[in-house]
Order: structure tokens, then sequence, then C-alpha cells
């Protein structure tokens, strides 16, 4: 069994189901002041109330943008690899069939309350390594209003720890899903980008399940090309997906990587994609071939974060 680092307030509601977790609480959203934040290790952590929606949130460590949460409307995703992350949510299963899901990178829980929303039933774990986001998180973005009960849209569960030292005591099969989106600031910590960390992903789940990554990376690409070529020497199917001008090495953003060692629904992510306000491409066989050519998988042993991100990029 898990135990957290660090124990975040566990609500009234029955346990999620995974070893650890324990539910965020239900206090009142907004109960600081807008824009207040606190001082941790990990950096200063704050969160910010969009002027437009008021009911949507921005959580930024040291000023970077971390996630985006809109606590009327859990379906609303507003970061386009987000947006992407919720078409392979859809397409994940049959449509409204329950996931078991593991979220390494907890953050606001936008994904995972997107899922909540979208698949009743789903239990979740989502593992943050900062305690003071998943405190910050647990009190002013709840899962649930003041004096409503919890939806039966299934359970989720916030475990503070590192996010490959969690993903190595976890049991075998346990999930359908793996969704890592794990950043310290605005890099990757190299321990999460290796062979070994993505066979320990692997593990994990069942063997029809999928594993999805959030690459940041910029010209000449060649992290995000170490990365690919490490999930690929993993799982037999994979695809990739990001803007073209990220694809060609144009500018900093990111990049999806899904893989599985069952079919992908390539399809479906290919219309979906296409049809999003900043379109982006999937890259699968022959072009991923080309995409990788010449770049080794990244191993433990040589292993380091991700590329800072420029100060002017927040997704």
């Amino acid at each position: 069994m898990i135990e957290p680092d660090v124990g975040t307030p566990a609500a009234d509601a029955p346990d999620p189901g995974v070893p650890g977790a324990s539910a965020p609480d239900s206090g009142e959203p907004g109960a600081d002041a807008p824009g207040a934040g606190q001082s941790a290790a990990g950096g200063t952590v704050e969160l910010l109330n969009d002027v437009e929606r008021p009911g949507a949130w921005t959580l930024l460590i040291d000023g970077i943008l971390q996630s985006e949460v809109d606590l009327g409307d859990p379906r609303h995703l507003q970061i386009e690899y987000m947006q992407r992350l919720g078409h392979l949510a859809d397409l994940a299963g049959p449509a409204g069939m329950p996931l078991r899901v593991l979220h390494l990178g907890g953050g606001g829980l936008t994904l995972a309350r997107y899922v909540a929303a979208t698949r009743p039933g789903s239990r979740q774990l989502a593992v943050e390594s900062n305690a003071a986001v998943a405190a910050l998180v647990s009190r002013r973005l709840p899962l649930t209003r003041p004096g409503r009960s919890r939806p039966r849209t299934g359970e989720i569960g916030v475990l503070v720890a590192d996010a490959r030292a969690a993903l190595e005591r976890l049991p075998a099969g346990s999930f359908d899903w793996l969704v890592v989106d794990v950043f310290a600031g605005a890099r990757t910590p190299a321990h999460l980008t290796s062979v070994e960390f993505t066979v320990a992903g692997a593990r994990v789940l069942r063997p029809s399940g999928i594993y999805a990554v959030n690459v940041g990376d910029g010209p000449p690409l060649a992290h995000a090309r170490g990365r690919v070529a490490a999930v690929r020497s993993v799982f037999a199917h994979v695809c990739v997906l990001a803007e073209p001008p990220v694809l060609r090495g144009r500018r900093f953003g990111n990049l999806v990587v899904v893989a599985s060692d069952r079919e992908l629904p390539v399809s479906g992510l290919t219309r979906r994609i296409a049809a999003d306000p900043f379109p982006a491409r999937l890259v699968e066989g022959a072009a991923l071939d080309r995409f990788v050519a010449g770049c080794a998988p990244i191993v433990d042993a040589h292993a380091e974060p991700s590329p800072a991100m420029p100060p002017d990029v927040f997704a």
C-alpha cells in the first residue's frame, strides 16, 4: 500500500479504492483572496480567477501556467494539449463506460474532472508531488460545492508523492489509462522521461490500457524525439499529436504521445484534433519513423530534464 508523503484533507466520501489515496475536501471555492498564493519548496503557487468565466480558475507556479479548471463546467478544456487528452478520454473506450485512470501530475485535476463528468463511475488516482498545490486545490477548487452531496460520478483520489515512486509501488494491471503530465515548474524531471519509467508505466496498465504523456519541447526537438523513441521501445502502437509548427521544430509547444499494445483510435483522434480551434496533426507509422530517425531512446543513465520553457510560452 502506498502512503502519502503528505496527506491531503479527506472528505466524508468513501475511499476511492486506490491504495493510499484520499479525496480532496469540499471547502468553499475562492475562500482566499483572488490571486493570493503561497510559497513552497516547489515555488510560489497561486490561483487566479477568470473574469470572463466566473467559475474558471488558473493554477500557476512561479507565474507559469499549470492548469485551468472550470468548476461550473468540467467538460470545458481551455488548454490546447488538454483538449487533445480530452479527445483521447472520449475514445479510450465505449462512450460513457467508466475507466480506472492514473494521473501522474495532479495540478488542478482538470482532466480527472473531465473524465468524472463524461464517464460517470470512473475511479481515478492523481499523484501530485507538490504538497502546496494539492492543499490549495483541495481547499479552493473542491470536487463538490459546500452543502451538496458528492455526485455519483465515481471517485478521484489524490496522493502526494513523487510520480515514479508512486508508480513503482502501485499494483500491476490496475488501470485502463495512464496520463503523464508532470512538470516541476516548466520542466519535466529527468527520472520521468526514460525507457525505465515507461516500462514502469506499462506495468500498471491492463493489457488493453492506453499510455499518454505530455511532452514540452522546442527546436530542435531532440528531447521529444528521445521521449518518443523511449515509448516506442516499450509499446507496440504509438502516435504523436501536436500542432504543425511544433512538429516541424519551428516553435516551443506540447506534443502528446499516445501508446498502447492494442490498436489506437487513430481515425477518431485525427478527425477531432483537426477540428480543434488550434488544429493539430497526428503522426504515426512511417512518418513517426522519420520523426525519431537517428535518435536513441532516453534511458535513466543519460536522462535530463525537459528543456526550459521560453518565458513567453505557457501551454
